[in-house]
C-alpha cells in the first residue's frame, strides 16, 4: 500500500510539473503570436501610409523613427532584415563599440522561404533562459516580400516557477501526512496478517519432493488464511502422489532407454557375423589347401564379434547391479590414491597439497569415478607418444574439493564436445559409451559437478567438484 501511495504521488507530481510547464509554453507561444499579429498590422499600416517608395532599401528610412515607437507600444524588441538576412534597422539602441549584428542564418532563410505560412519560430536556451525568436516576411501592398521581421521574445517563467514551487511544497506536506498514516495502518495490518503467515512460510520453506511433508493445522484464523492453508494441504497431497508417479516414471524411462542402448549395441556385431557366415557358406571348399587357415580367420572374426557382444552384456550387467549409494564420510585424498594403485602404467602421476580432505560420498562410487576417468585418459594417449602422461591432482578450493584428471592424449574434437556425456556416445571402437554418463549421474547425485576442457592433439582435462564438510 505504501508503495502504491508513493507511485501515485510521484505520478501526480510528475503530471503536475508537466502541466505547469506546458501551460507556460502555451502561454508564451500565444502571447508571442498575439504580439506578432499586432505588430504586423501596425507595420502594414505604416507601409500603406508612407510616402517613400516601398522597396527594401527604403525600409530603414520608413521605420527610422517609427520602429522605436512600435517597440515602446508593444514592449518588444523589433528587428528588420533584408531578404538576404542582413540587419537593416533595429529598435535596440546601438553604440559605436557594438559589434556588427549577425545576419539571419541561411537555414532559417530556407525554412521561411519553403514554409506555407512564410513564418518560423526559433527556440533557444541561452544561459538557462529560454528564448523565442519569430521570423516572418514584410510585404508591400501587392504582397511582394520587402524584408524579414524578427521579434526576439524572452520567456519570463518566474510566475510559473513560483506557482510550481508553492504547489510542490503543499503537495509534499500532504504526502508526508499521508505517508505517516500509511505507515501506521500498514504496521497494524501486517501484524494481523503475518501472524499466521509465518507458520505457513516455514512449512512451505521445508517442503521437498523427496520427503514426507506435514500438513498445516491452524485454528481461529481468517477466511483468506484458511483458504491458503487448505490450498497448501491440498498441494502436499498432490505433491506426494506426484513424487510416487515421478519416481516410477523415471525408473521405467531409464530402463526403456537402457534397453534401447543394449539392443543397439548388440545389433552392431550381428551384421559382420552374418556377413562372415554367408561368405563362409559361399566360398567353403573342402579341397582348398588353405581351408584350415580360412576357417581360422572366420573363427577369429566371429570370436571378436562375440567378445564385443559379451562386453556389452557385461557393461549393462555392471550398470544394472550398481550398489545402493552410501553417504560415507571419507578422506578423498586417500581413496583416490588407493584407486590409482590398480594401474601399472608408470606415467601416472598423483599430487595432493593436503593429506586430508573430508567429504561425503560412497567409497565404491568414488573409486569407480577415478578408475573410469584414468582408464579413459590412458586409452586416449596414442601408442607412439614418446612422453605419455596422466596426472591426477586432488586439492581444496573454497568449500569444494577438486579432482583433476589430465592427459596429453588425442583430445576431443569440437563436434564431439557437446555429446561427451550422452549415455550411448563413445569415440572408441568398442564399449557402450556408458562410463561418462554414469559418472555424471553419480557426481550430481552427491551435489557435485563434472566438467572438462580439451584441445585436439594436446590432451583433455576432467574436473570433478564435490562439496566438503570441513573448512
Amino acid at each position: 500500500m505504501i508503495l502504491l501511495t508513493l507511485i501515485a504521488s510521484v505520478l501526480i507530481a510528475a503530471v503536475s510539473i508537466y502541466q505547469f510547464k506546458k501551460e507556460a509554453r502555451d502561454y508564451h507561444q500565444d502571447r508571442l503570436e498575439r504580439k506578432e499579429d499586432a505588430i504586423t498590422e501596425h507595420i502594414n499600416y505604416i507601409l500603406s501610409t508612407t510616402t517613400y517608395p516601398l522597396t527594401t532599401k527604403n525600409l530603414p528610412l520608413i521605420f527610422k523613427e517609427k520602429i522605436y515607437e512600435l517597440a515602446n507600444i508593444h514592449s518588444l524588441e523589433i528587428n528588420i532584415h533584408d531578404l538576404k538576412g542582413n540587419l537593416l534597422i533595429s529598435s535596440k539602441g546601438a553604440f559605436s563599440v557594438d559589434k556588427v549584428a549577425e545576419p539571419i542564418p541561411p537555414i532559417i532563410l530556407k525554412i521561411i522561404q519553403s514554409s506555407t505560412s512564410k513564418r518560423f519560430v526559433d527556440l533557444q536556451m541561452i544561459n538557462g533562459q529560454r528564448y523565442r525568436s519569430s521570423y516572418s516576411y514584410l510585404k508591400d501592398t501587392k504582397f511582394k516580400p520587402l524584408g524579414i521581421l524578427n521579434l526576439p521574445y524572452v520567456e519570463e517563467t518566474t510566475f510559473y516557477q513560483n506557482e510550481l514551487r508553492n504547489f510542490l511544497m503543499r503537495f509534499g506536506q500532504v504526502y508526508l501526512f499521508m505517508l505517516l498514516i500509511s505507515f501506521v495502518i500498514a504496521y497494524f495490518l501486517s501484524s494481523y496478517i503475518t501472524k499466521s503467515l509465518q507458520t505457513i512460510s516455514d512449512k512451505i520453506r521445508e517442503t521437498q519432493l523427496n520427503k514426507k511433508n506435514e500438513k498445516i493445522q491452524l485454528e481461529s484464523t481468517s477466511h483468506e488464511i484458511k483458504s491458503l492453508v487448505d490450498a497448501y494441504n491440498g498441494m502436499v497431497d498432490k505433491l506426494e502422489e506426484s513424487a510416487v508417479l515421478l519416481a516410477q516414471s523415471e525408473r521405467e524411462e531409464a530402463w526403456r532407454e537402457m534397453a534401447k542402448q543394449v539392443a543397439h549395441e548388440i545389433k552392431n556385431p550381428l551384421t559382420p557375423m552374418r556377413l562372415t557366415v554367408q561368405s563362409f557358406q559361399r566360398k567353403f571348399d573342402p579341397n582348398d589347401p588353405n581351408v584350415y587357415q580360412k576357417m581360422n580367420d572366420y573363427s577369429k572374426t566371429l570370436i571378436q564379434q562375440i567378445d564385443t557382444m559379451s562386453s556389452v552384456a557385461s557393461a549393462f550387467s555392471n550398470f544394472a547391479s550398481l550398489p545402493a549409494q552410501q553417504n560415507e564420510t571419507l578422506n578423498i585424498v586417500y581413496v583416490v590414491q588407493l584407486a590409482l594403485d590398480i594401474f601399472n602404467e608408470h606415467y601416472i602421476r598423483f599430487a595432493a597439497p593436503e593429506a586430508e580432505i573430508i567429504t561425503k560420498i560412497d567409497r565404491t562410487q568414488l573409486i569407480r569415478i577415478i578408475t573410469n576417468l584414468v582408464k579413459n585418459a590412458i586409452q586416449s594417449i596414442p601408442e607412439d607418444e614418446e612422453n605419455p602422461l596422466v596426472s591426477v591432482n586432488v586439492f581444496r578450493e573454497g568449500d569444494t574439493a577438486k579432482i583433476v584428471v589430465k592427459d596429453n592424449g588425442k583430445g576431443i574434437s569440437i563436434e564431439n564436445k557437446n555429446r561427451i556425456f550422452e549415455p550411448k556416445f563413445t569415440t572408441k571402437t568398442s564399449g557402450m559409451g556408458l562410463g561418462l554418463g554414469i559418472i555424471k549421474n553419480i557426481v550430481e547425485s552427491y551435489h557435485g559437478s563434472i566438467t572438462f576442457e580439451s584441445e585436439l592433439g594436446a590432451g583433455t582435462e576432467f574436473t570433478v567438484t564435490l562439496p566438503i564438510i570441513n573448512t
